[in-house]
C-alpha cells in the first residue's frame, strides 16, 4: 500500500536525521514507490519546508547541513479543526464556482499534516453541523468562473447587463474591482465605463461577459470595507442619515440576537421593546427592512425614512390581488323530460 506522500517525507526526514545518508533509489525500495517521486518529495522538503537537504557525492546519500529538531508539521488545536470542518461545509454552498477546488485542496492539505494528538470524530461533526440557505442565488458556473479570474488578473470586461424592469440588456464596458458574497448574495464591484464610476453589479443580470483584450489597474484607494462601512446592505449612498428604529416587545429578543450593523446602538424601552440606532448612508434597504417585521418595527427618524416606509406601505394595501379570477358557473342544461 503505497503511504501519503507526507507520511513518505516524515520517512525521509527520519531516516536522514538518523544519519544513514539514504539515497533516492534506496528510499523508493523501502517505502514502495518510484525514485521521481522520491526526488519530488524530497524537493518539496527543501523548496516548500525550508529543509536544509543536501546530498553528499562520497557518500552517495542525503544530509541535513543543520540540526532539525523536527520535521514541520501544522500545529493545530481541536477547536481550529473543527472550524476548518464547519468551512468546509459552508463551501457545500459554492459547489462548482471557481473557490471550490483551491479551498478544498487547502483544506485537505492541513488535515493530512495534523499532529498525531488531535482526536476528533469528524463522522459526527457532519452529522452534528450543516448549513442551510433559503433562497440560493442563480449562478452560470462558467460566467462566474470568467468574472473571478478577470478580478484577479484584472483583466477589462465587456457585459450585457440588464437591470431589473428593463426590457432589454445594456452594454458596458467595466473594470472589475472586486467580487463580493455579502448575505449570501455575489455581487461584483466594478468601474463602468458608460457611467464614469464605481457601480454594483448582479452575477446573475448578465447575459454575456466577454474579455476586451484589455487590462487595468485598480485605484490605489479602493477599499469595498470603507465603501460599504455605511449602507445597511451593498448599495453606497451619498447621505448621512441617523435612523432611529423602535421595535415592540414580541420581537425585541430576535434585535437583539444580531449585529445589524458596525454602528448600531441598542437601547432598552419600559415597555420591554428596543431601540436601534444606526449611521448610514442611504435609507433604500433599510426601508425593506423595517418592513420585513410585519408592523413590530417603528420608523422614529429621519423623517425621509418615515415617508418611504409610508409610501411602501400604501402601495401594498392598493395592490391589486393578483391570481386565479373565479370563473362564473356554467348553466346546467335543462333535466330530461
Amino acid at each position: 500500500m503505497r503511504r501519503p506522500p507526507l507520511e513518505r517525507m516524515v520517512q525521509i526526514h527520519q531516516a536522514i536525521r538518523a544519519g544513514r545518508y539514504p539515497n533516492a533509489t534506496t528510499l523508493a525500495q523501502e517505502l514502495e514507490v518510484s525514485v521521481k517521486s522520491i526526488q519530488r518529495d524530497l524537493e518539496f522538503m527543501r523548496d516548500r519546508l525550508a529543509l536544509p537537504v543536501a546530498y553528499d557525492a562520497r557518500r552517495f546519500g542525503y544530509y541535513y547541513t543543520e540540526d532539525v529538531e523536527a520535521f514541520p508539521t501544522v500545529q493545530i488545536t481541536e477547536g481550529e479543526l473543527m472550524a476548518l470542518v464547519v468551512a468546509e461545509k459552508a463551501l457545500q454552498q459554492y459547489r462548482g464556482t471557481t473557490f471550490e477546488k483551491p479551498l478544498v485542496s487547502a483544506i485537505r492539505k492541513l488535515a493530512q499534516g495534523l499532529p498525531d494528538t488531535i482526536s476528533l470524530n469528524l463522522a459526527e461533526v457532519e452529522q452534528a453541523i450543516s448549513f442551510r440557505t433559503r433562497a440560493e442565488p442563480v449562478l452560470d458556473l462558467r460566467l462566474f468562473d470568467t468574472l473571478a479570474r478577470a478580478v484577479a488578473r484584472r483583466q477589462q470586461l465587456r457585459i450585457a447587463y440588464r437591470k431589473p424592469g428593463q426590457p432589454r440588456p445594456e452594454l458596458r464596458v467595466i473594470d472589475p474591482y472586486h467580487l463580493a458574497n455579502i448575505n449570501g448574495e455575489w455581487y461584483l464591484f466594478a468601474h463602468d465605463h458608460l457611467r464614469g464610476a464605481l457601480r454594483t453589479f448582479v452575477p446573475s443580470r448578465m447575459h454575456a461577459v466577454t474579455p476586451t483584450g484589455k487590462t487595468f489597474q485598480r485605484p490605489e484607494g479602493f477599499s469595498l470595507e470603507q465603501r460599504l462601512r455605511a449602507s445597511f446592505g451593498v448599495r453606497h449612498g451619498e447621505g448621512n442619515y441617523l435612523v432611529v428604529l423602535q421595535f415592540g416587545p414580541r420581537v425585541a429578543d430576535y434585535v437583539k440576537e444580531k449585529r445589524w450593523h458596525e454602528s448600531q446602538r441598542l437601547r432598552a424601552l419600559p415597555d420591554g421593546g428596543v431601540e436601534l440606532r444606526l449611521r448610514l448612508s442611504g435609507l433604500e434597504e433599510v426601508a425593506r427592512w423595517v418592513l420585513s417585521w410585519g408592523g413590530e418595527a417603528r420608523v422614529v427618524r429621519p423623517p425621509a425614512l418615515v415617508s418611504l416606509v409610508r409610501q411602501a406601505a400604501r402601495r401594498l394595501l392598493a395592490a391589486p390581488r393578483r391570481g386565479r379570477q373565479r370563473k362564473p358557473a356554467r348553466a346546467r342544461p335543462a333535466a330530461r323530460q
